[in-house]
């Protein structure tokens, strides 16, 4: 893959728990984030900026053992909007030498969640993995803009993982959008989606369950043919909207085992207040669909 080694390279490691922080190199200019929030794990970030792109540095604390792992996203030198685009990523220890092996989970080595910064495209990809810390995996970036990465794996035996890169997609940045309206249904082809919040306001720190109602557009009536995804029900990404976007800002939902014919429930929180958007994906009929929604937390 010769045409990567003169591209773009942005260099990001990974902290799972609070108590760390990143040295600023001299000539750098320091980004820094806070905490994650996963239902079974979290994880902190802060990060340095070079000439090169983002390089973010945090450590991995498993009781008493220090582990830092680095993750360097690849690009090619020259991207343009709505082609397509591919991506390398290495997984590495602080002494360079690649992580080759990952523990498998939602049916992949690896989730990558791809979404512009004023969080109006998504994209849900899953990286190829080649061997000795090597993923690799063909992006589409819609419009010019930045555009924000969030990595998500498990080096073997240790916690999930995320991983914040950010690219820059040259060309005239769309203008900004009125935020859309807070509606809590979406119709998707031949399926409407109602969303159903647990409780009248969300309340940041406290757990919420939200159930994603699913019925047939044609006759309103609950589906029954909702196929498994990824090993589940349904997934669930969440963002905060924020400048910059931060590892902190970032919510993996896993739905619940059972649920009623025609719904998809998650228990999840948020740990700020804010203004989040959810994106909910399911299969049917062997399609997989994507609802998203804007909720309010206070």
């Amino acid at each position: 893959m010769k045409r990567f080694l003169t591209g773009i390279i942005v260099l990001t490691s990974l902290l799972i728990a609070p108590g760390c922080s990143s040295l600023t190199k001299s000539g750098e200019t320091q980004v820094s984030g806070n905490e994650s929030h996963h239902t079974d794990a979290s994880h902190n970030m802060s990060s340095d900026h070079d000439h090169q792109g983002h390089s973010m540095e945090h450590t991995n604390h498993e009781a008493n053992t220090k582990i830092t792992t680095q993750a360097k996203l690849t690009t090619p030198k020259n991207i343009a909007p709505n082609q397509s685009v591919n991506l390398v990523i290495n997984v590495q220890d602080t002494a360079g030498k690649s992580i080759d092996k990952f523990d498998t989970f939602q049916e992949k080595l690896m989730h990558l969640i791809v979404v512009r910064d004023d969080l109006a495209t998504y994209d849900h990809i899953h990286p190829t993995y080649k061997g000795n810390g090597r993923f690799e995996v063909s992006a589409n970036f819609s419009t010019p803009g930045d555009y924000s990465l969030f990595s998500d794996y498990k080096p073997s035996g240790q916690k999930e993982t995320v991983s914040l890169m950010q690219v820059k997609i040259p060309g005239s940045v769309p203008l900004p959008k009125n935020l859309e309206k807070f509606e809590k249904t979406k119709v998707l082809s031949n399926t409407k989606v109602n969303l159903n919040v647990g409780n009248k306001k969300i309340q940041s720190g406290q757990e919420v369950t939200l159930n994603f109602d699913i019925k047939d557009a044609a006759n309103n009536q609950p589906i029954k043919d909702i196929q498994p995804y990824l090993g589940e029900r349904g997934h669930l990404v969440i963002l905060k909207s924020a400048s910059p976007l931060t590892v902190s800002d970032y919510i993996h939902a896993h739905a619940l085992k059972k649920s009623a014919d025609g719904q998809i429930e998650f228990i999840t929180s948020f740990p700020q207040p804010g203004t989040y958007k959810l994106w909910m994906q399911f299969q049917r009929n062997g399609k997989v669909d994507t609802a998203d929604f804007w909720v309010n937390v206070v």
